[in-house]
């Protein structure tokens, strides 16, 4: 049983790294196929809407219910590694680029929703600590492409491809060797279509799905952005001489950090709680950015994106525990797979409004836009509240 929940969180991590492994070289893309910064947008945009329609399918069919969790896990994980690797083949041209980061997104439906199953599965008590770790190995593997990039400078691009694809390959193994399905699980669900709606008939789910939709407005905009920030900064004070992918690297992992701390301080005074806290805390980030993100001193802009980075990912796993404990017992994975396909949805309408709109002369001020998903989410928790 000790082995599980590490077991677990490095599968993610590793499985993970796919998400941004296409933005972190997304320099040497566009320089490959002739293409403007603002492509970033779209490449993500692309593992999105496959996340999204993957978690569609997923929900509708029940996948994750009516077979073993950890043999879907597995099966996704090599399969999207596989086209990972497609992305690095020479002849590929740029629908096809495109075309392989939404299959990749689509794959990815089996790993991360799949992967809280799991955990939830094995951990019903102390379920919003387990997935603080589970969820700090989101970000980790979110991070990691930018790491893999910053140390591989003057290397063919192409490395940071073959690292993230053997990553996911091991942690797809790692989980069909060492992990079993939970015994809170209810194995040989019958397939039901419209199951996994079932979970918004109650008003606690509700309460937990709505702020989790509020969250990702703000959260994958951030993530996006933070490159174009700080080479925006270099731009603007030549001198700064920034290293773009190492910060970002940081900047985004030191969310793990905050994931883990969230999940066990809602321990001891309460999942909700402490989410709302957090959502509090990102939001009033969005609201500063515009006197931080361009402050002559270098120590301020990255204290800020720092703290931003922190409380923008906090909630996440409270959320997730939330959404996961008002579930029907039956319907658990597929209502955690809705979920975040809802979610993802609104980060691809939260980044091509950013990209849509933001410009040289507005550049600072943009992100306050960011605001508006943390305060709809504040309002679902706190009616929630007051219905209680």
């Amino acid at each position: 049983m000790k082995r599980i929940l590490p077991t677990i969180v490095i599968s993610q991590f590793f499985c993970t790294s796919l998400w941004f492994a296409g933005n972190a070289v997304m320099g040497d893309i566009a320089r490959k196929f002739g293409l403007d910064a603002g492509y970033l947008a779209y490449l993500t945009s692309s593992v999105q809407l496959g996340f999204i329609t993957g978690t569609l399918v997923f929900a509708i069919l029940s996948i994750s219910d009516r077979f073993s969790p950890s043999k879907v896990f597995f099966a996704c994980a090599l399969v999207a590694a596989a086209i990972n690797m497609a992305v690095s083949f020479e002849g590929i041209n740029l629908p096809g680029l495109f075309a392989f980061r939404f299959i990749t997104g689509f794959f990815l439906a089996g790993i991360y929703p799949v992967g809280m199953k799991i955990a939830s599965d094995h951990y019903q008590q102390g379920l919003g600590k387990s997935l603080g770790f589970l969820v700090g190995a989101l970000v980790l593997g979110t991070a990691f492409p930018h790491f893999l990039k910053s140390m591989t400078t003057g290397l063919p691009w192409k490395y940071v491809i073959y690292s993230t694809s053997l990553l996911s390959a091991a942690g797809g193994l790692a989980m069909l060797a060492l992990v079993s399905d939970g015994p809170g699980r209810k194995p040989g669900q019958k397939l039901n279509l419209s199951g996994f709606l079932k979970g918004f008939q109650n008003q606690s789910f509700r309460s937990a799905a709505f702020g989790y939709f509020g969250h990702m407005w703000e959260l994958y905009a951030f993530w996006v952005f933070v490159p174009v920030i700080l080479s925006a900064y270099n731009n603007r004070y030549p001198a700064a001489q920034l290293n773009v992918p190492l910060l970002s690297f940081c900047i985004i992992a030191l969310g793990s950090v905050a994931c883990v701390i969230s999940g066990l301080v809602s321990q001891r005074f309460g999942t909700k709680k402490v989410a709302a806290v957090a959502l509090s805390a990102s939001c009033l980030c969005c609201i500063v950015s515009p006197v931080l993100l361009f402050n002559q001193s270098q120590t301020a802009l990255i204290v800020f994106l720092f703290i931003w980075s922190m409380a923008v990912i906090a909630d996440s796993p409270l959320f997730s525990t939330l959404v996961a404990q008002n579930a029907p017992a039956e319907t658990k994975g597929t209502s955690l797979t809705i979920v975040n396909c809802i979610g993802f949805a609104i980060t691809i309408a939260s980044i091509q409004l950013i990209n849509a709109l933001r410009n040289d002369g507005n550049a600072q001020y943009i992100y306050m836009l960011l605001a508006i998903g943390p305060m709809l989410g504040l309002v679902a928790l706190l009616r929630k509240r007051e219905a209680a």
